[in-house]
C-alpha cells in the first residue's frame, strides 16, 4: 500500500487479528490544534494487544482505529488560536488530552479524568500515520539536540517518571524492578537518575537482562521456576537488604506476589504492569508489614521534565531502540514486536526522512 504524496497512510486495527495499512484523509486542525507530519512512532505492547485481541479490559475496538501513541513529528499547520508553536517546530506528543476541566484536572491529576482523549485507546484514533492533528497544548517543542526518536520515547519514559515519583524513589533508595521489557528498563533509567543506590531487575530473558545492565541495573536475576518467596530471597541477597521500593512491570500474579514478599516493611510496591482483572496476593503479609501498594495510570505532567532530562543528557534512552521500519512495513514491524524481538521497535512515518 504505497501512498502517493499527499496521502495519509495509517496503521488501522479493524478487529482482533485484522491489522491493515490504509489511506485516511489528511485532517484539518481546529483552532487549538496543530497538524503534524509524523516522524517516529514506537510500537507499544498495548498496540499489539489491540491487534491480537481487539480489546484491553473494558476498552473494545468496535470501529476501525488508528494505532500508535509514542510519537513525535513536525508542525506543518497551526490552528487560529495557537501561539506557542509554528510550522517547522519539532514536537513530542503527549497522547492523553483531557476533554473537560473536571476535579482531576483542577488538582493536576488529569490522567485520571474519566472523559480524557487518549491516542489509540478505543474509540480514539492514534498517530501511527503520515499526518495527524493534536491539541497544541499537548505538543511539546523539542530542543535541537533531542532527536525525533528520543521525542517518541518520552511516552514510555513518562511511565517510568510517574511510577518512580509515585514510589518515592530518592537518594540512596534500594529498588527492585520486576520485568525487563521497555517499561522495566525506563524504570531502571529513571530510578538511577533519581538517586537510587542499587537497582535489581528480574526477567525470564537473558537478552533483556543484558539490556537492563546496559542501561544501569546493578544486579539482574534470571527467573526460571522459583517460587515468589525464593525470588524475594534472591533480591534481598543481592541488595544486602530488602528494597524499600518495588516497581512491578509485568502484571503476572506470581511477580506481584514476589513484589510483596520482597518489599521491606514500611516500603512501597508500585503496580505498573496490568495482567488479569483478579489476582491472588498475600494481602495480609503486606498489611501487617505496612507495605503500601500503589497503582499508576499512564502519567501526568511528565513531558517538560523528560525533555529537560534528555536535553541536558542526564538520561540516555537511545539504547532502547533496537529495530526500525518504514511505515510501509508496519505489519512486519508489528510481527517483530509480537515475537518479543529486541526492545523498542520504531516506525518511520516520513518517507523523505528516516533519520533517528
Amino acid at each position: 500500500a504505497m501512498a502517493a504524496p499527499g496521502q495519509n497512510l495509517a496503521v488501522v486495527v479493524h478487529r482482533a487479528g485484522d491489522l491493515r495499512l490504509e489511506n485516511r484523509p489528511i485532517p484539518e486542525p481546529g483552532p487549538n490544534e496543530v497538524l503534524l507530519r509524523m516522524h517516529s512512532v514506537g510500537i507499544c505492547g498495548s498496540d499489539v494487544h489491540y491487534w491480537q485481541h481487539g480489546r484491553i479490559g473494558d476498552f473494545v475496538v468496535k470501529n476501525p482505529m488508528v494505532l500508535g501513541h509514542e510519537a513525535s513529528g513536525t508542525v506543518i499547520k497551526v490552528g487560529s488560536g495557537v501561539t506557542h508553536l509554528k510550522p517547522g517546530d519539532r514536537v513530542a506528543i503527549e497522547p492523553g488530552v483531557p476533554r473537560e476541566m473536571d476535579e482531576f484536572c483542577k488538582t493536576g491529576r488529569y490522567n485520571l479524568s474519566p472523559t480524557i482523549f487518549f491516542c489509540a485507546t478505543p474509540p480514539d484514533d492514534g498517530n501511527l500515520c503520515r499526518y495527524y492533528k493534536h491539541n497544541a497544548s499537548y505538543c511539546y517543542k523539542l530542543p535541537d539536540n533531542v532527536t525525533f526518536e528520543e521525542g517518541a520515547l518520552i511516552e514510555p519514559l513518562s511511565v517510568g517518571i510517574h511510577a518512580c515519583k509515585r514510589a518515592g524513589v530518592t537518594l540512596g533508595s534500594k529498588v527492585f524492578v520486576s520485568g525487563s521489557g521497555p517499561i522495566g528498563l525506563v524504570n531502571v533509567l529513571v530510578a538511577k537518575m533519581m538517586g537510587a543506590a542499587a537497582v535489581v531487575i528480574t526477567d525470564l530473558s537473558t537478552s533483556r537482562l543484558q539490556k537492563a545492565k546496559e542501561v544501569g541495573a546493578d544486579f539482574t536475576i534470571q527467573v526460571t521456576n522459583e517460587t515468589p518467596q525464593e525470588v524475594a530471597s534472591k533480591v534481598e541477597a543481592l541488595l544486602g537488604c530488602m528494597p524499600e521500593i518495588t516497581v512491578e512491570c509485568t502484571g503476572v500474579q506470581a511477580c506481584i506476589q514476589a513484589g510483596i514478599y520482597a518489599t521491606r516493611s514500611g516500603g512501597t510496591l508500585v503496580l505498573v504492569g496490568l495482567g488479569p482483572e483478579m489476582v491472588t496476593v498475600p494481602m495480609v503479609n503486606a498489611a501487617v508489614r505496612e507495605v503500601d501498594i500503589r497503582g499508576i495510570f499512564r502519567y501526568c505532567n511528565t513531558w517538560p521534565v523528560a525533555i529537560a532530562l534528555l536535553a541536558s543528557k542526564r538520561i540516555n534512552v537511545k539504547p532502547l531502540v533496537t529495530h526500525r521500519f518504514p511505515l510501509e512495513k508496519a505489519l512486519e514491524a508489528f510481527e517483530t514486536t509480537r515475537r518479543g524481538e529486541g526492545v523498542k521497535v520504531m516506525l518511520k512515518c516520513d518517507p523523505t526522512d528516516h533519520s533517528p
